[in-house]
């Protein structure tokens, strides 16, 4: 049996692999670069003399592949209660500042190539999770002003509504 032209692909390994709205997001590029620049600065410290600094790119694609994977499944929509906003941008500021501080290291540190090369990727790195936590910060930002908007007037209802003789 032939299937339709229309007719969508059985699931399999297809399903986890992100649907391409997230991939053509700004944060599914940024998560994606930020998976393929850890790998790299991952490997390129294994093959160097700064082996020692293998374990935070590691950490760090991994984390990244987790949150790719958690928007690919749409676990941010499911539990809401878990603030990934926030979670998304404590992520992004230590990778930034982690990132910067081995590259320094590895890059005046060690002499070898690979270390070199292991730095420069993580100084790309810091730029890349510097931007997505600028942009996280930013989303940040109107959902705490969009809330303390809100405050004051479920406040002013209730106070409106009491019947206290505290005149």
């Amino acid at each position: 049996m032939e299937e339709p032209a229309g007719a969508a692909p059985p699931p399999g390994l297809r399903s986890l692999l992100p649907p391409r709205e997230l991939l053509r997001s700004r944060k599914g590029q940024l998560l994606l670069a930020e998976a393929v620049l850890s790998f790299i600065t991952f490997l390129c410290y294994i093959a160097s003399l700064a082996a020692s600094f293998m374990t935070a790119p590691l950490l760090e694609f991994l984390l990244a592949l987790f949150v790719l994977f958690a928007y690919t499944i749409k676990l941010n929509e499911k539990f809401k209660r878990l603030h990934w906003l926030l979670k998304d941008f404590l992520r992004c500021v230590t990778a930034a500042i982690i990132y910067f501080a081995i590259s320094i290291a590895a890059v005046s540190k060690y002499s070898d190539g690979a270390s070199k090369a292991a730095g420069v990727f993580g100084f790309v790195a810091t730029i890349v999770y510097a931007i997505d936590f600028y942009l996280i910060f930013n989303d940040l930002v109107a959902f705490l002003k969009q809330g303390s908007s809100d405050a004051p007037e479920e406040h002013k209802s209730e106070d409106e509504n009491s019947d206290s003789d505290s005149d």
